[in-house]
């Protein structure tokens, strides 16, 4: 069989699935598979529910009075077309990376390449910016509960007077052994934080249902119609997390069925409980009342319900919510990080797992400590706002990787397909770049100069050590994907 006439790869070299599946297995790069429906569905619930519902839904509700209730599920709906291509992707390509591997294997290396340094700069300042909320948060927990708060100089970060923000450095740390030690244990300690917080916030959705009434649901337009939207435009981010749950793809016991359901699955009980919370919210309190307090949840069940312990329940619930979002988003920045490094766009060395524990040990342990010291010094206040630029460029690139591969690769098995494509990647696609706009020009720019930091990193390293080049097989385009594949298929060797 004589090899195919191609060109060489360039910058928009693209992946073959199938390469990227045989990669999965190869020695000293093979990961686990070790993680079912269940606990894939509690990192999507834990990666989504964090401090945003314990303190969004008073911004909310400022913004919106009692339609806030409506602004959850119009920004459930947003999130539902970037979750469904997120879905067919995960089961068509089950292997570590998320957006950066769907678009290694749609939109090629280039693109890949941009994609995976925008997450690890989201995942990175996500994780340490709610280890500092976490270090907080500590602190009103101390407080409601036993009436004692650590120093400011050892749980505040410096740009709020403190020196060293020992909390946020010690639940980083505390995390990355976890992670070290191997996804199921990990998968299994944010299955019992999930449901924790579950708790508080059925706690809060039951006693608010004692005490319901329907006065401040009148009028339920008071602050106009078009604020619904408004209100759901800040809401969305409490709905972002769910993409985590794709990073698991690789360890996954059945991705084909599990990364669907556990991505979808994730959405729907996390909107379930927004809308709920935000119905019993507002029956036991008005929107004055919650959008004046920085814990709503705990100021609508002391005033409104007049259940003042009730403070220390909701302020546990928050501390433990943060950390399975620390827990959940910091494994996600592994895989990711893992799935570059793998493929030689990063130092090859720092993808080896670990023998016993399965994980890729050096790369977590790095990167954990990365984070901690940024989560001590570092001002976050300004940056923080890349997160969500950077969930939302994911977004479009994912959005756009379905509707190119159902091109390019029609014959692709796809367990789970898209309804309605390319209509609802389209509308995931429009809803991502309405809310990318609405950010402020800083965010735009520090955004623009970290992804030139990326390319200049890329042209220097990234480029002449990825495998494609290393391997001398040129990948350039879904034309020579197909003449390239199509002498070796048979009736028992399906296209990838």
């Amino acid at each position: 069989m004589t090899t195919p006439n191609v060109k060489k790869p360039g910058l928009f070299a693209i992946r073959d699935v199938s390469s990227l599946l045989t990669e999965t297995r190869e020695s000293g790069h093979e990961l686990k598979r070790s993680v079912g429906a269940l606990h894939l569905t509690a990192m999507g619930v834990g990666a989504i529910i964090g401090t945003g519902i314990f303190v969004v839904i008073g911004e909310g509700a400022g913004i919106a009075g009692p339609a806030v209730i409506l602004s959850f599920v119009l920004a459930a709906v947003a999130c539902v077309f970037s979750a469904l291509s997120y879905a067919e992707l995960a089961s068509s390509i089950p292997v570590s990376g998320s957006a950066y591997t769907y678009a290694y294997a749609t939109l090629g290396e280039i693109v890949a390449w941009i994609i995976g340094w925008d997450l690890i700069l989201e995942y990175g300042v996500s994780v340490a910016a709610v280890a500092v909320g976490w270090g907080g948060n500590f602190n009103v927990f101390l407080d409601a509960a036993f009436g004692v708060q650590l120093p400011d100089a050892i749980s505040q970060p410096p740009e709020e007077g403190g020196v060293f923000n020992l909390p946020a450095v010690l639940v980083v740390l505390a995390i990355t052994v976890l992670l070290v030690r191997g996804v199921r244990e990990s998968a299994r300690a944010n299955l019992v934080m999930v449901g924790i917080k579950l708790l508080a916030l059925l706690f809060f959705i039951v006693i608010a249902m004692t005490s319901f009434s329907t006065k401040n649901f009148t009028p339920f337009f008071s602050e106009g119609t078009g604020s619904v939207t408004t209100a759901a435009a800040i809401i969305f981010f409490a709905y972002i997390g769910f993409d985590a749950v794709s990073t698991g793809s690789e360890e996954a016991i059945k991705p084909q069925r599990d990364l669907p359901l556990a991505i979808i699955g994730s959405l729907i009980i996390c909107t379930i409980f927004y809308v709920l919370t935000a119905v019993g919210a507002i029956g036991i309190a008005s929107p004055d009342q919650l959008k004046e307090s920085e814990a709503p949840l705990a100021t609508a069940l002391n005033d409104g319900a007049g259940i003042s312990w009730a403070a220390w329940v909701l302020a546990f619930g928050a501390l433990v919510a943060i950390t399975s979002v620390i827990l959940v988003i910091m494994y996600g920045q592994t895989r990711i990080f893992f799935a570059m490094c793998r493929d030689g766009l990063m130092p090859e060395k720092l993808a080896r797992v670990h023998p016993r524990f399965g994980t890729p040990a050096l790369l977590t342990i790095i990167l954990g400590s990365l984070i901690a010291v940024l989560a001590a010094l570092v001002p976050l206040n300004e940056i923080v706002q890349l997160v969500n630029i950077g969930t939302l460029f994911a977004f479009v690139l994912v959005n756009i990787g379905v509707i190119v591969l159902r091109r390019t690769r029609p014959d692709m098995p796809r367990p789970y397909r898209v309804p309605w494509s390319p209509l609802l990647p389209v509308l995931g696609i429009a809803f991502a770049i309405y809310l990318m706009a609405d950010l402020p020009l800083g965010t735009w720019i520090r955004f623009v100069v970290w992804l030139a930091l990326g390319i200049l990193i890329y042209v220097l390293y990234g480029y002449r050590n990825s495998r494609v080049r290393r391997a001398g097989v040129a990948q350039a385009g879904p034309d020579a994907l197909r003449k390239a594949d199509a002498p070796r298929r048979t009736d028992e060797d399906p296209a990838p």
